[in-house]
């Protein structure tokens, strides 16, 4: 068999990548300003304009949505593993510091409340997502610096919330459009004013300080992190675990229906809230006038409810509720931040379920010995360290199902793609393998998309490490799904079932699994499209509608398959 996958045009990202990890390497901190050029001459596909006087918004606003807000006050950024780490190399009790956190990045970090920001991660993957991010943001700030430099003494940036006049004019002189303005003003909220002051007042000079590159200290944090599930459910260890790599407000939601059942108290919060375009579904939804999913609503209306002070009482009714019924959550603790949940099949309450799963016989499921693991989606190489530690602990693996989101380069943003084959570029492995899902199972439960089987997927190192060259290689060998884990997964998957590591740079037949396998992407992005990446917007209703879909597909999968297994 002949595998043509990419194997030239990433040489500007190599460089890169040798370039931040060699000094990375020393003891000191390390300069983001000595990294701007390598990093410019990349020509990432996030950041086509990091060369140009004007300013990338999109690349700004992408890191924006991926750093604490905090970050326009620190000047130090500390990346370690465990608080051993952190107080070894000079930052003891970090966790007494403020926890602050990103919108769209899960990642734990602890604020000193003057110019240091500690982050933990849990493998290279981070420093291969945090570096470039930051060194985007530094460039995109500097450039926003120069031009209001040219702001004229007369004019007061105290008065833009006011003054329509002089946001137009604003816009003008950084060369920024006026909806990227108002962009940057929904990301930024309150803090839009004196933000752009902290810009006027100062360039930004980052410096990162990494206290250990090691893999046993990433081996230390994901032990330390399993340890902490175990202490909440020490029958992990000998019964048989389905697993499930998705996210927090899916999966259990389908099992525990708890948004179906407090339908009442979210359309109450939808009725008072300014979200229009939700409204409007909703009446739509009611009148028939279209045939969005009710459940999915509510699913998707519950996690906005519970994220305002009025709706986290109902998070801790919702939390004890399930425990009661032996649904578990699980939040990290003195580690990476990947929640976790155990639930136990034999005490899921049938009637709980979603009404669009539930078979008309679920009688046997009381007789299950079998647990349900999910986690919270990890960051690239985490998903390697991750399934090999559960793998090794837990009684018996019978089926492992990846949920993730991911680039497309041939679908729009809600469709899910379902991959045979993925190219993982951290092992340079192609990986073939027996997905247990096609289009037929994920379909009836998508609204606004549509479900691509028999996909070509390639597990990339970062989101800002591809160019517009290397992505177009790869879509002209038919790789169309650009994600980060599924390669890092398929790795610890063939050490499940082989007797020695996984292989390098080979073609990898991964037919035969003792134990069931199915993986499922929601395209969240269309980066060779211009604005179509996460920075240009965010993920709304219609997009995460598709997540709903794939939670769907893997509850079935696994009450088939223990009904299997049970009869």
């Amino acid at each position: 068999m002949e595998r043509t996958v990419p194997s030239t045009a990433s040489e500007e990202v190599e460089l890169y990548l040798r370039t931040y990890y060699s000094l990375l390497r020393s003891s000191a901190e390390v300069q983001i300003r000595s990294l701007e050029e390598v990093h410019a001459g990349m020509n990432s596909l996030l950041h086509l304009a990091a060369r140009e006087q004007y300013p990338d918004m999109a690349a700004f606003i992408y890191s924006l949505l991926r750093l604490p807000p905090v970050v326009s006050s620190v000047q130090l950024v500390v990346l370690g593993q465990s608080l051993d780490v952190f107080s070894k190399g000079g930052f003891p009790n970090i966790e007494a510091w403020e926890p602050v956190s990103a919108v769209a990045r899960r990642r734990k970090c602890f604020f000193d409340g003057k110019s240091t920001l500690a982050c933990f991660i849990a493998s290279r993957s981070d420093i291969d997502d945090v570096v470039p991010i930051l060194t985007a943001y530094q460039i995109e700030w500097n450039k926003l610096h120069s031009l209001l430099q040219d702001l004229p003494s007369s004019v007061q940036l105290e008065d833009l919330e006011e003054d329509f006049d002089l946001q137009q004019n604003l816009a003008d002189l950084l060369q920024i459009s006026w909806d990227d303005l108002q962009r940057l003003h929904a990301v930024w909220g309150d803090d839009f004013v004196p933000n752009l002051q902290r810009i006027a007042a100062s360039p930004r000079r980052f410096r990162v300080q990494l206290l250990s590159g090691s893999l046993t200290e990433y081996r230390r944090a994901t032990n330390n992190w399993w340890e902490n599930i175990e202490k909440v459910c020490r029958s992990l260890k000998n019964r048989p675990v389905y697993f499930i790599s998705s996210n927090t407000h899916s999966t259990i939601n389908v099992l525990s229906g708890f948004a179906l059942r407090h339908k009442a108290e979210l359309i109450d919060y939808l009725k008072l809230s300014d979200n229009l375009a939700l409204q409007r579904e909703w009446d739509d939804i009611e009148s028939g006038k279209v045939l969005s999913s009710e459940e999915n609503f509510l699913y998707y209306l519950l996690k906005k409810y519970q994220s305002t002070p009025e709706g986290r009482r109902l998070a801790k009714h919702q939390d004890q509720e399930e425990k009661a019924w032996g649904i578990f959550r699980i939040p990290s603790k003195h580690s990476f931040d990947v929640e976790a949940h155990v639930a136990e099949m034999s005490r899921i309450q049938t009637d709980w379920l979603d009404p669009r799963i539930r078979p008309d016989d679920l009688t046997y499921l009381k007789q299950s010995d079998a647990l349900i693991l999910n986690i919270d989606y990890p960051l690239g190489l985490a998903a390697y360290n991750i399934l090999s530690k559960v793998s090794e602990t837990v009684g018996k693996v019978l089926g492992v199902y990846i949920m993730g989101k991911a680039a497309t380069l041939n679908a729009v943003i809600g469709d899910v793609m379902i991959p045979n084959v993925v190219h993982d570029e951290h092992s340079l492995n192609t990986y073939i393998f027996p997905n247990s899902f096609s289009a037929a199972d994920v379909a009836p439960y998508l609204v606004y998309g549509t479900v691509l089987d028999n996909q070509k997927a390639v597990s990339v190192l970062g989101t800002f490490l591809q160019t517009a060259r290397y992505m177009d290689v790869f879509y002209r060998e038919g790789y169309t799904d650009i994600e980060m884990e599924a390669g890092s997964y398929l790795s610890a998957i063939y050490e499940m079932h082989r007797p020695k590591r996984h292989p390098v740079n080979e073609i990898v037949n991964l037919y035969g699994l003792p134990f069931d396998l199915g993986i499922l992407h929601y395209a969240s992005d269309i980066p060779l499209g211009k604005g179509k990446n996460l920075g240009a917007g965010s993920l709304s209703y219609f997009g995460i509608d598709s997540t709903y879909a794939a939670s769907m597909a893997i509850i079935c999968r696994i009450l088939q398959m223990e009904r299997q297994r049970l009869k």
